[in-house]
């Protein structure tokens, strides 16, 4: 058996989805991830998922089974195991560095890049940055509020709170962004013509 530095992120990602009440099937999974982890690390697509599911299966970290004929489609329902959970407890509380945050801001790339392009569509990209994290904000709002009713998700609402406070953030730096794009553009701006009073 692999030591838990062995596996990678996203199968303890996976594993931890797993390690709440309950049996799921991948596609569960899935849209847990895109109402939780994706808010503060990041979704696994729905094949990564099946494909951690089966290495998970293959250490003995997860067990599955099929429903039975009750169910009209047939799906296949994951738990976590014994050994799965003593291994993500392990993993979880390791006091190794967990490394520095990873920022790939696409618009700031945009940004950095500004002179090959118009004042005005680094402005509207901004813009449409502002409403795409209000946007998320919103739903960062929405799984919190959902988390906050389950008793056994009060960490992953703290992971939430976070985000929120993020998204807050985000929004207040992309302000300030306008507002440093428009005095730029101000002082790039070439000499207006002087009013007649100054004649």
């Amino acid at each position: 058996m692999p030591k838990k530095q062995d596996l990678p992120p996203t199968a303890w990602a996976v594993l931890g989805l797993l390690s709440f009440p309950g049996e799921r099937t991948g596609y569960e999974l899935k849209k847990w991830a895109d109402s939780s982890l994706r808010f503060f690390y990041w979704s696994p697509a729905i094949s990564q998922i099946y494909a951690e599911l089966r290495r998970l299966e293959g250490l003995g970290y997860a067990a599955s089974a099929r429903s039975g004929p009750e169910e009209a489609r047939a799906k296949r329902r994951y738990a976590i195991t014994a050994a799965g959970r003593e291994a993500l407890a392990g993993w979880a509380a390791d006091t190794a560095d967990a490394g520095p945050p990873v920022l790939k801001h696409g618009l700031l790339l945009r940004i950095w890049l500004g002179h090959l392009t118009e004042p005005e569509r680094l402005r509207a990209a901004v813009g449409e940055h502002l409403e795409r994290t209000r946007g998320e904000l919103a739903a960062v709002r929405e799984a919190m509020e959902h988390a906050r009713k389950v008793p056994q998700w009060a960490f992953p609402e703290l992971a939430l709170r976070w985000s929120e406070r993020q998204h807050l953030a985000e929004l207040e730096l992309a302000e300030a962004l306008l507002t440093d794009l428009e005095e730029l553009e101000e002082l790039e701006a070439p000499d207006a013509p002087a009013s007649p009073e100054a004649l």
